[in-house]
């Protein structure tokens, strides 16, 4: 049985989660990590490390987010698809993530706030 995802730290939603040509061919869902990991290594020019840190992941990890985001960036450039940005396993810092009601359950009680206060 796989285990459960690591959950991938995001600095914040992103401002706009659609982009589309004139005539999109298609659609292509960017997640909201590997929206995060573009923003890192590209548009503030963080190594490879550095980046890994900041969302909790292994550089490993890491590498493949960003190969999966840049694909998929390209081939909507390429092919006229448009691009739509959600989902993704990942929690913004303070928020709680839980998707269950008992918060004594909560499976990353150190980051989040609403689950220490229903402890």
């Amino acid at each position: 049985m796989p285990r459960e995802p690591k959950l991938r730290r995001i600095a914040s939603l992103p401002a706009c989660k659609d982009f589309s040509p004139d005539r999109p061919s298609g659609q292509m869902v960017l997640r909201m990590d590997e929206l995060e990991a573009l923003r890192l290594s590209d548009l503030e020019s963080l190594d490879q490390r550095t980046a890994s840190e900041q969302m909790e992941v292994s550089r490993g990890t890491y590498q493949r987010i960003l190969g999966s985001a840049r694909r998929k960036v390209a081939e909507a450039l390429v092919e006229g698809k448009s691009i739509r940005i959600g989902g993704g396993n990942c929690y913004l810092p303070g928020e709680c993530t839980c998707v269950h009601a008992d918060h004594r359950k909560c499976p990353h009680p150190g980051r989040c706030e609403e689950c220490k206060l229903r402890r």
